[in-house]
């Protein structure tokens, strides 16, 4: 089957992955989505013994259809290799009867790390494929972890770019640092006086302007994105709940056909949508419990199916959870309005316009799947010290706010399904907010001693990533007005 991908806001015009890949987004401002969602080839048996690796192959080459089997296998082999601390790529570790799905133990020490490692090998293999003369110029917005990741994985890419905005006063000291220090000389960081969604607005902004983008192919370039709007971002996120389901299967955890929870820690809702892909290509999952911080604006949507983002946009310690438009929701709409672009364009038009949105009671009986929950700061950090002093196990507060709304839903409901977490950051990278919550007289430390501290206290070594912080130079202090943006990208191309 050649699989084929259209717009989220169209109807007319398809393209290969490939195309969608390199394209980042629709010309239209929509996202691009898979015709139809595939099935599985091999059964959760077959899958169970193998290895990350090839089960990133299997589920892979079912979305990624133009990709050979070569170009497909090369890319997956330089992006899962020895930049990952563990040889599991994605351990699977149990606590306090939850099952933690480590996705931090790549260079960045974030999940992005698992999306963005493998996207520069699909862009730079789609290039070639379509006869691609224009250097890619990757523009994307991060509220912390995902400018990290990609400028990790696009640096000294020959024939690219990469452009990261974050927003200055919303990322932690860790993040930012991770970013301004990042080597390469394609590699470009700008702060915004502004939060994520400014940052995220700005730039899908640029993407949808058809007069700068007449002068970026005059000067010989094209935009892309890294951000989850890309499909070579969100494909290889689909990999992490088959590849949980199969091990859990493997190790005798499940058995074939029982059913697993999944709680993602939810910002962009790209992690979520991804264990929902996994569900409709055949995995037994159940409940996709969609845990949200204080910026609660998910939770409020599957409690009440009005999207409402009309409301105070709050700074938390989990930063990349602090995002009131969370862009790949508008996948989900699409499907559950049955693939009508139509509908689609209505919702996002009332979005942009009145800042909320209010779907069908047809669409609302297909999320009967989704469970929402919250967690404060407060609750974040009660997550963390109530595992730490009954297991010993440290989570970052992404993760706390999913162990949070896990147990909150297990005590609501009384399902004891197994369920899967999926465990987002290393603790390290928070380290200042973990701390308060497990020793409490740690706060005077500065943030190198405080990683020291963790490092005891959880009994893991300092990861690498966290370490070359202690004496990387600042490479990288620029900071612009939101309404700067597009001048710094022309100042940066030239144009």
């Amino acid at each position: 089957m050649n699989l084929m991908y259209k717009s989220t806001r169209s109807e007319d015009g398809l393209v290969t992955a490939s195309q969608a890949i390199l394209q980042g987004l629709a010309a239209d401002g929509g996202l691009f989505v898979p015709t139809e969602l595939p099935k599985l080839s091999l059964s959760m048996e077959q899958l169970s013994k193998m290895t990350y690796q090839e089960t990133a192959y299997e589920v892979m080459k079912r979305f990624l259809t133009d990709f050979t089997e070569e170009e497909l296998k090369d890319c997956i082999r330089r992006a899962y290799d020895e930049k990952f601390d563990t040889e599991e790529i994605a351990p699977l570790v149990k606590a306090d009867g939850a099952y933690y799905l480590e996705l931090f133990h790549g260079a960045t020490i974030a999940f992005k790390d698992m999306a963005l490692s493998i996207l520069p090998h699909l862009m730079t293999t789609a290039v070639k494929k379509n006869n691609s003369r224009e250097e890619i110029v990757i523009l994307t917005a991060t509220s912390g972890d995902t400018g990290k990741a990609a400028l990790a994985g696009f640096a000294d890419v020959s024939g690219t770019k990469i452009i990261v905005f974050y927003p200055k006063h919303g990322v932690s000291p860790i993040q930012e640092k991770q970013m301004v220090t990042q080597r390469g000389d394609n590699t470009f960081v700008i702060g915004i006086e502004g939060n994520f969604d400014d940052a995220q607005t700005g730039v899908k902004r640029m993407f949808g302007s058809a007069e700068l983008k007449e002068r970026l192919l005059r000067k010989g370039f094209r935009f892309s994105s890294a951000n989850s709007i890309n499909i070579g971002r969100l494909v290889p996120q689909v990999v992490y709940y088959v590849y949980a389901y199969a091990k859990l299967l493997g190790e005798g955890e499940l058995t074939a056909g029982e059913l697993m929870n999944v709680v993602v820690p939810t910002g962009n809702f790209g992690n979520i949508l991804a264990a929902y892909y996994a569900k409709h290509m055949g995995v037994p999952i159940g409940k996709l419990i969609c845990a949200s911080n204080e910026n609660k604006v998910l939770y409020d949507f599957l409690s009440t199916g009005c999207y409402d983002r009309n409301r105070e946009f709050i700074l938390t310690n989990s930063p990349s959870m602090d995002i009131l438009i969370s862009s790949n929701l508008e996948r989900l709409i699409y499907h559950i309005a049955d693939d009508q672009a139509s509908v689609t364009v209505e919702l996002m038009e009332r979005l942009k316009n009145e800042g909320r949105y209010t779907i069908t009671e047809g669409m609302r009986a297909k999320l009967s799947d989704f469970r929402g929950g919250t967690a404060n700061q407060k609750e974040t950090g009660e997550a963390i010290a109530r595992l730490y002093e009954k297991t010993g196990y440290v989570l970052d507060t992404h993760t706390a706010v999913a162990s949070y709304v896990y147990e909150q839903y297990r005590r609501q409901t009384g399902d004891t399904t197994k369920t899967v977490i999926a465990s987002t950051a290393s603790p390290f990278k928070f380290a200042r907010s973990v701390m308060e919550a497990v020793d409490a007289g740690s706060g005077a430390l500065s943030d190198m001693e405080l990683i020291d501290r963790l490092s005891e206290t959880a009994n893991v070594p300092v990861p690498e990533a966290v370490e070359e912080l202690r004496t990387a130079p600042i490479r990288h202090d620029r900071v612009c007005e939101t309404e700067a943006m597009q001048a710094e990208v022309e100042r940066i191309l030239g144009l």
